[in-house]
């Protein structure tokens, strides 16, 4: 993961210094008429939209119009908290009580790369993104999940684990229909985005440290959803928000752990 976050801040570096080689350049041609098909916008990241405001014989621009957006970016990076839900209570059922978690420490991350869409207005947009995203769950006991088997399963050990997280990490592919607002006198304005996500599972991780056994990590499946899908909102001013997530199916395929959601909430950076 810190290696994806490093690449993914790499682009960011990368991308701005594009973005401000391409402001110089359009400078430089400010008093040409704009006939170019398409326009380079830059913000986090850079897109690419189809130009369609044209400019009439005295100069001045037309009325605003749909175009296609689209391109490589770096945005709408979630950082905050991950809740497991058992049929509807946030209380863990005897049956899945060994997942018991460090609510302040069971977290999520995740972060957009990549969106094609198209802008009807100023203030609506409808677009399909793509990027990855981690939930990080702090075990309570001294356990260790086990890999394969029908159903989801542990066993308990003798030692102490100074941290023991069970995480998973997904490609999602969220489908945003994004309102906002007109810019007030500091050029920033509210956003409203909500939209349905499908998640494809990369992997799942176990990370445990101990006196005895130093820092082991391991990789399976762990019965992670091969396929999750559920619904995102978010709320913001400027570039920065709120947002929550909720996952519709199981967050397991095993029949024990049926009924086990997941949910997440926090702070989202990079809306544009």
């Amino acid at each position: 993961m810190k290696r994806i976050v490093f690449a993914a801040l790499l682009v960011s570096g990368f991308t701005s210094v594009l973005s401000s080689n391409v402001m110089a350049q359009q400078d430089t041609t400010a008093k040409k008429k704009n006939k170019n098909k398409f326009e380079i916008t830059h913000g986090i990241g850079i897109s690419i939209e189809s130009n369609s405001n044209k400019t009439d014989s005295t100069g001045k621009k037309s009325a605003p119009k749909g175009r296609f957006i689209g391109g490589i970016t770096l945005t709408r990076i979630d950082w905050g908290f991950s809740r497991l839900i058992d049929n509807g209570s946030f209380t863990l059922s005897p049956k899945n009580d060994f997942l018991s978690y460090r609510g302040a420490k069971t977290s999520t991350f995740s972060f957009d790369v990549i969106q094609f869409g198209y802008r009807f207005n100023p203030n609506f947009k409808v677009y399909l993104a793509g990027g990855f995203d981690w939930t990080l769950i702090r075990l309570r006991k001294d356990i260790t999940i086990q890999r394969g088997g029908t159903d989801l399963t542990y066993v308990e050990d003798n030692i102490h684990y100074s941290k023991n997280r069970f995480s998973n990490s997904y490609v999602h592919i969220p489908l945003n229909f994004e309102f906002r607002t007109k810019e007030n006198n500091d050029g920033k304005r509210f956003y409203f985005v909500v939209g349905p996500e499908v998640s494809f599972l990369l992997n799942g991780k176990i990370k445990q440290i101990s006196d005895e056994n130093g820092k082991v990590k391991t990789r399976d499946d762990y019965h992670f959803q091969a396929f999750r899908y559920g619904g995102t909102a978010r709320i913001g001013y400027g570039w920065i928000g709120l947002f929550t997530k909720y996952y519709f199916n199981d967050m397991f395929d095993s029949p024990a752990q049926k009924g086990l959601k997941n949910m997440s909430f926090g702070i989202t950076i990079g809306l544009n």
